[in-house]
């Protein structure tokens, strides 16, 4: 019940902002075009948002600076709706972390005033003005978790003898049963992601992840299959090798949790391989984490 009301006073609250935009243009106010990308693989939100200068009362090109001067100020609030939608783990949006007073709108909002901005620009017709504006998932991943210190993962009672990794590739592609559910659905990504193991062990979460390292990447990376396949000494992308080094342990998902599918299950197997040795549960801390999933679960277009 306690979910349910969460999502529904999302729901309402997400519904009110989109109610607002598309009202502005019914009493003289402006509408905005809007849209928005995810690419989780790079870690970043992009949105674009334009309008029409005649309906702005603008003329070039004495008044473009107003232009610039409308865009500066309304972008914040046209953004801040898609953040509120943005999935948190399995069953959380930062919706209701506002809904719950854990984040406040000003923070959002804050954070909305700190994306990186392209120079609004006119389009071919000279007839909209349009700004793009990049949010990095690191800073919305430092703002939302809360742990001061990193909490220690499972040590085993019976450790399992295990090799020294330098990473933890988690390689769930398509779709895998649904656990404790009939059915099977692909991993979805989101900003924190739980790793269980086979027996419903919880292997890896946010709070295992080093705080003081979240100005600098997310608990994990994401990434498609052909990222670690490459004809390189390692198999991997170049730029993989800062995540995980050269010798990561390579693990299929057999399954995946959670409300919404976010949450991948690996062997309990493979789970002793992480959690029995002290450098192997380091790489959690660090978050030294990449996982694999399709393409089109990676990259989305909202408009």
């Amino acid at each position: 019940m306690k979910r349910n009301a969460k999502s529904g006073f999302f729901i309402l609250l997400f519904a009110f902002f989109m109610f607002m935009e598309a009202a502005w243009g019914q009493d003289g106010r402006l509408e905005f075009e809007t849209s928005h990308s995810v690419d989780w693989v790079r870690g970043k939100i992009s949105s674009r948002f334009s309008f029409d200068l005649a309906q702005a009362g603008i003329k070039l090109p004495t008044r473009r600076t107003m232009g610039e001067d409308i865009l500066e100020e309304a972008y914040p609030g046209l953004l801040r709706p898609f953040l509120l939608s943005l999935r948190l783990d399995s069953n959380t949006t930062i919706g209701d972390l506002v809904s719950q007073n854990e984040v406040s709108l000003q923070e959002l909002d804050a954070l909305c005033l700190g994306a990186e901005k392209i120079p609004p620009s006119l389009s071919a017709d000279l007839t909209r003005m349009g700004g793009s504006y990049t949010v990095s998932m690191e800073k919305i991943g430092a703002l939302l978790a809360k742990n001061r210190h990193a909490a220690e993962a499972e040590r085993p009672l019976l450790p399992s003898p295990a090799a020294d990794y330098t990473g933890i590739i988690i390689i769930a592609p398509g779709e895998l049963p649904i656990h404790g559910r009939r059915g099977s659905a692909a991993v979805e990504p989101c900003l924190f992601p739980r790793i269980w193991d086979t027996n419903m062990t919880l292997v890896y979460d946010k709070n295992m992840f080093d705080p003081r390292l979240r100005e600098e990447r997310l608990m994990l990376g994401y990434a498609v299959e052909e990222h670690i396949f490459r004809a390189t000494p390692s198999g991997l992308d170049e730029d993989l090798l800062n995540l995980v080094g050269p010798n990561p342990l390579r693990v299929l998902a057999r399954g995946v949790f959670g409300v919404f599918p976010t949450d991948p299950v690996i062997d309990r197997e493979d789970a002793l391989k992480i959690l029995s040795t002290e450098n192997n549960r380091r790489l959690l801390r660090e978050g030294r984490v990449l996982l694999v999933l399709n393409k089109e679960s990676l990259e989305s277009v909202v408009r």
